[in-house]
């Protein structure tokens, strides 16, 4: 069964006036632009192309670290034993020392500020004992988020053969980290941070381009070229970019930022459906009530180019037969979405209600219905 359905022009707020405009052409070797809203990707350019992540890797590591702050297994005053190895990490660094002491806040700083492969080793030992076994971790939860393109095998990002990740990869992660820890997460617009008497600035330059840029990770080896993981929100809407193997630390904040305008300029949010509210009514058999709304659990949203925000064509397909008992949020259909026949996705649709099994004769009756049905 097939309902087609008609989108009004009052569920959007946004003008129509931006022709289909093409994503930029960066400087770099790869790129993606999402959506955190929705998840949608706006722009790429070999989005899962395996690539070395460098310091960007330092995302995961925080975002292990603020998972252990919030189910208590850490504290943020908590003093932390700096061993040998993190003292003597190579690399970009906080300057810990083995006889002074350090806590966990001063460690974060020291992550996402100051790049600090000492600070990444540190917090690895102390939440994993280890930085293989946290190594082990950041792979566990790489997996959880998505992530299907990526590969840790330390904590900070230095070289190694087997640690690597893509753009797709590491958006999907910048959003978990926005999307779980937003807690935490202002401590990525810190400009500059000082510990042991040495003042290091953030080298995410945007954070000094744009005001409405509030993070995140920058990244750089010979071999991985200048990365940048960064994300802007300006109203409502966060975007989100990743620009890997530029050329320069100047090339990646502005190509990074080109990406960024675009997203913003050509692209808008729209809620097409509230949350619980009917798309339609779906027939059920063998039920209580022989119909049930569907729709979505929480808001729907879409990104669109401006132009097309009027243009969607909708149709939403039923899975016939549903048959009862049916609980709230299973999922019995699917929306599609296209513009000009051009397909945007397929969403699942679910029941807004428990439909529980019908009596004896109920039953029997759609029973003997669905068989000449199907006859």
């Amino acid at each position: 069964m097939r309902f087609v359905l008609a989108l009004l022009v009052s569920l959007f707020s946004v003008l129509a006036w931006a022709q289909n405009v093409p994503p930029p052409a960066l400087a770099a070797n790869a790129w993606v632009l999402i959506d955190h809203a929705t998840g949608q990707v706006l722009a790429d350019k070999d989005p899962d192309a395996r690539i070395e992540p460098a310091s960007l890797t330092k995302l995961m590591t925080a975002y292990l670290t603020f998972s252990a702050l919030k189910a208590g297994t850490l504290t943020p005053d908590q003093v932390v034993p700096v061993s040998t190895k993190a003292w003597r990490m190579e690399g970009s660094r906080m300057f810990i020392e083995p006889n002074k002491p350090v806590t966990v806040d001063e460690l974060i700083r020291g992550v996402i500020v100051q790049s600090g492969n000492d600070a990444c080793v540190a917090l690895a030992e102390t939440i994993a004992g280890s930085e293989e076994a946290f190594a082990a971790l950041m792979n566990r939860e790489a997996q959880r988020l998505g992530m299907r393109n990526t590969n840790f095998t330390n904590s900070t990002g230095l070289p190694d053969p087997q640690l690597y990740t893509s753009a797709r990869d590491l958006a999907l992660l910048a959003s978990a980290v926005v999307r779980d820890f937003p807690e935490f997460y202002s401590l990525y617009s810190l400009k500059e941070y000082s510990y042991n008497g040495i003042k290091q600035p953030n080298r995410n330059r945007l954070l000094y381009m744009d005001a409405t840029v509030d993070g995140m990770k920058t990244g750089h080896t010979s071999t991985a070229g200048y990365c940048l993981v960064s994300t802007a929100q300006r109203g409502p809407r966060r975007l989100i970019s990743v620009v890997l193997g530029a050329a320069s630390d100047t090339v990646r904040a502005q190509e990074s930022l080109k990406l960024l305008n675009f997203g913003f300029q050509f692209y808008d949010t729209v809620k097409l459906y509230a949350a619980d509210e009917a798309l339609s009514q779906f027939r059920v058999w063998k039920g209580q009530k022989n119909e049930v709304g569907v729709g979505f659990t929480s808001d729907f949203l879409l990104s669109l180019q401006t132009d097309d925000v009027q243009k969607v064509q909708v149709t939403l397909e039923s899975r016939q037969p549903l048959i009862a008992p049916l609980e709230k949020g299973q999922e019995v259909g699917t929306l599609k979405l296209s513009v000009a026949d051009k397909p945007i996705g397929d969403y699942p649709v679910v029941a807004l209600e428990d439909v529980p099994v019908a009596g004896f004769f109920g039953r029997l009756w759609d029973a003997i219905v669905l068989f000449f049905k199907n006859l």
